[in-house]
């Protein structure tokens, strides 16, 4: 895997979202924030989330899916529960996911932040193939953006402490982290 010169996972499915904007002047991928979602909450395979990830959701497909009504938003990549890799916006635009946010003193984390989306709920475990698909991703960014390393790798918790749970307490940070450490040189 790598990152083209459009900004791309090479090996993801290019499906573009209109949910970004232009990083400021100053801005570069710093952070990558992992996130976690499912439409509705516990059901995979459905489509939702890649639907309204590109504004084409219909809101009275589910009742829990009436106050996604106008929402604005898309990662930049989202890893479905077989591990495949699906990619809405270039590493040098800013997605909409993280919201009002914050990380070491700093607001505003879409601009400089990568968002990656695990297909999943806060309440259960993430898959094999998904960590799998998630380190080479990681491992990939590393490598091509100097400007992160392993500990700007974080939550959307906790960057959105008491406003967001995501990815949640089954998410394996340990295996994660060994993951990249052995693949990656720190």
């Amino acid at each position: 895997m790598r990152v083209t010169r459009l900004h791309r996972l090479d090996t993801a499915l290019w499906t573009p979202s209109l949910n970004w904007e232009e990083r400021p002047s100053w801005a570069q991928p710093e952070l990558v924030v992992i996130h976690c979602i499912s439409l509705p909450e516990n059901e995979f395979g459905s489509g939702a989330p890649q639907r309204l990830f590109l504004g084409t959701l219909d809101p009275q497909e589910h009742e829990s899916f009436a106050d996604l009504v106008d929402v604005k938003v898309s990662p930049h990549v989202l890893i479905d529960r077989l591990g495949n890799v699906q990619q809405f916006v270039g590493f040098d635009k800013q997605a909409w996911h993280a919201g009002v946010s914050q990380w070491n003193c700093r607001s505003l984390c879409n601009q400089f932040s990568i968002g990656i989306e695990l297909e999943g709920s806060v309440s259960m475990s993430f898959t094999a193939s998904q960590y799998n698909a998630l380190n080479k991703a990681l491992t990939t960014l590393l490598r091509h953006y100097p400007s992160l390393c392993t500990s700007s790798i974080v939550g959307h918790c906790e960057i959105a402490p008491g406003r967001k749970f995501d990815p949640g307490p089954h998410f394996d940070w340990a295996r994660v982290l060994s993951e990249l450490q052995s693949s990656y040189t720190i």
